[in-house]
């Protein structure tokens, strides 16, 4: 029986799925235009008249991820309590990792060709997500809204720092794993002081731990 010809659709994402995980692996230096049509049994033409190219295959994975991972961060930080979106999030972000490891590889550690774009600018509409609710959240609670941009950059970069640790890890589940950032953060921010100021006396403090310190080694001494 003859093999069933893809259409032109089926075809662009399987060269997507396969340019993927060849680029995940070896990063955009180490993958060829070859490689990847030998991959996915076709010619070189194929890959060009899709793409025009290995840069426009690789340019198309990180917009198609990115996006993936923007629309699944933004539904989860619109829904619910405040707490179920930071929580709801953390778990949106961890869910990527888990499902498309490869794409999440890429866009952390790839960069694409001719654009300056890194992680953390991927995430800048999660930021802008965050620093609208806590906005509302500061303003009912009496706080200065103005700062709210600040906590969101702190919120979201703890999140995905501890989805690049989770990322090798795996352990605890992620669920775990938000529930643990959503109660730093939400207990954080319960606690929240107004116009917080660095501690005058923290040296002062650090040197009477010092002293008992002393203190005990000298009574250890005593008792030898």
């Amino acid at each position: 029986m003859a093999r069933q010809r893809m259409t032109g659709a089926q075809r662009r994402a399987q060269l997507i799925d396969i340019g993927r995980a060849a680029f995940a692996e070896r990063g955009f230096d180490g993958v060829s235009v070859e490689e990847i049509a030998i991959r996915a049994g076709v010619s070189k033409p194929v890959l060009y008249e899709h793409f025009g190219g290995k840069d426009g295959l690789y340019k198309a994975i990180v917009k198609e991820d990115t996006a993936e991972l923007e629309v699944r961060i933004l539904e989860a930080i619109t829904v619910g309590r405040w707490r179920e979106r930071i929580e709801g999030s953390i778990v949106a972000l961890l869910t990527f990792v888990e499902e498309n490891t490869d794409g999440f590889l890429i866009l952390v550690h790839g960069q694409v060709p001719g654009e300056d774009r890194t992680f953390s600018t991927l995430l800048n509409k999660s930021i802008e997500q965050v620093s609208s609710f806590l906005g509302v959240a500061f303003k009912h609670r009496g706080l200065d809204p103005e700062i709210a941009p600040l906590y969101a950059q702190a919120l979201v970069g703890t999140a995905s720092s501890t989805a690049l640790w989770w990322l090798d890890q795996r352990s605890p589940d992620k669920y775990t794993v938000a529930a643990h950032i959503a109660n730093l953060a939400w207990n954080g921010l319960s606690g929240m002081e107004a116009t917080p100021k660095i501690e005058s006396n923290r040296s002062a403090a650090a040197d009477g731990i010092s002293g008992i310190f002393d203190i005990a080694h000298d009574n250890l001494t005593e008792k030898e």
